[in-house]
């Protein structure tokens, strides 16, 4: 991750102040101060919309692996918690899961505090809590430069409420998962919580002004028939795993005719699908730096953020547990032995993928990122098959032909959005310079 703890040059109204420490010409004089509009001597606007675009690009395709990975990793370590260990305690699974994303700032601090070991702690600190309040700036008032008025005012108060906020809309979200999976089939399943994609297409048209672009909406439906492939073109329903840490699907997997209330199941997730879709939206537009707000900002500011989601959790959501102990909806219990460490690894794992995912909405867009989480279907498909027995399942054709899809139609997304991206930025550029600053 750069760094974004360097010196950089004071604003007031867009107007580049002198440095603290002076710079003097071979003649002794002070140098005028530098423009940020200087910064890449004199580079025409579409050269620099194109390094801009692709730097971003760049740091959204490490973190897409990364997600890729732990969300995996999460996926089966889900399914074989609650199929073979049969720890079945969905809320207290939600609950666990959401809370870990608090230890995403401290990480990131330690992080950043190993990159600039020889800095002073105090000037380290200082510059870090600054570069906070300053994008917490841009994101309550969606601009890059807020006025002397705006940064006079905390924005403390508008990223707790907004923590609040965005924190129900994922549990409530994530929670109509852990409703349905024992009221409906693993393939009904899969197959319409992932339609959160399209959801996520349509929230961001009137909320965030998005465009409706013929290749991004083929891309998401080709996507939404790939996961429906997958879903019903076996007669074993596919094994995926939930943002928010459950999984489902598999050999193991409860066969369909044991579902409870088959209608009832779909609607709750047919809503969960949707509420998914808005909390992406709403993240994006309520907890993310405006558009020309440097990436290492945008990656600083998401995991800060995501640890808040995490503290919120952890203080405020274990007030239900108690209630569900005494109704006998769920028994409380820590998970011990195998279960508990287990849970450890998935819950950790999906604690860096939301990382991931929080980083990847805010570098690029919630409906980029809603498909590319359905890559994870084919990745477990093919790590299914290498696992040894008795673990192991078969690479079907059915996962093949849909993981194929998936990956075609996040080809075709990915090439729309950087497009769509480098348009917008040239088109900014010419206006005004852009924030660079890491």
């Amino acid at each position: 991750m750069p760094s974004d703890l360097r010196p950089e040059l004071d604003r007031d109204g867009g107007r580049a102040h002198s440095p603290l420490l002076g710079h003097k010409t071979d003649e002794g004089s002070p140098r005028p101060p530098l423009s940020r509009k200087s910064t890449f001597h004199e580079r025409d606007p579409e050269s620099q919309a194109k390094f801009e675009t692709r730097r971003r690009y760049t740091y959204a395709g490490i973190f897409l692996a990364l997600s890729l990975v732990s969300f995996t990793v999460q996926t089966e370590t889900a399914v074989y918690i609650q199929h073979e260990l049969k720890w079945e305690k969905p809320y207290c699974m939600l609950y666990m899961t959401h809370g870990s994303w608090v230890v995403l700032w401290p990480v990131q601090l330690l992080l950043l505090r190993l990159q600039n070991w020889s800095q002073p702690w105090e000037p380290f600190w200082r510059r870090h809590v600054q570069l906070l309040r300053q994008t917490a700036l841009m994101v309550q008032h969606q601009t890059l430069h807020p006025s002397v008025r705006q940064s006079s005012v905390s924005p403390v108060p508008y990223i707790l409420k907004m923590t609040a906020f965005v924190t129900c809309a994922l549990t409530v979200a994530g929670g109509s998962w852990y409703i349905a999976v024992n009221l409906t089939t693993a393939s009904d399943l899969t197959a319409i919580y992932n339609c959160s994609a399209f959801f996520a297409y349509a929230f961001s048209v009137p909320l965030l002004h998005e465009k409706v672009r013929s290749s991004k909406v083929i891309a998401v439906a080709i996507a939404i028939i790939g996961v429906f492939v997958v879903a019903y073109g076996d007669k074993q329903p596919a094994k995926h795993g939930n943002k928010s840490g459950g999984g489902a699907g598999g050999d193991k997997a409860p066969p369909s005719h044991e579902a409870e209330n088959r209608a009832l199941g779909n609607l709750v997730i047919g809503i969960g699908s949707v509420l998914y879709g808005f909390y992406e939206v709403l993240y994006k537009k309520l907890a993310c730096p405006p558009d020309g707000c440097s990436p290492g900002r945008g990656m600083l500011f998401a995991n800060t953020f995501g640890s808040l989601i995490g503290a919120f959790t952890l203080l405020v959501l274990w007030i239900p547990l108690p209630f569900l102990h005494y109704l006998g909806w769920e028994e409380f219990g820590l998970p011990r032995g195998e279960q508990a460490w287990m849970m450890a690894i998935s819950v950790l794992a999906n604690a860096t993928f939301s990382g991931s995912f929080l980083i990847l909405i805010s570098l690029t867009s919630p409906v980029l990122s809603s498909v590319a989480a359905l890559l994870t279907i084919f990745i477990v498909a093919i790590v299914d098959q290498l696992l040894p027995p008795p673990l192991n399942s078969p690479l079907t054709p059915a996962a093949i032909v849909g993981g194929l899809l998936i990956i075609g139609a996040f080809l075709v997304l990915s090439y729309a959005t950087y497009k769509e991206m480098d348009e917008e930025r040239r088109k900014k550029l010419e206006e005004s310079g852009s924030d660079i600053d890491d």
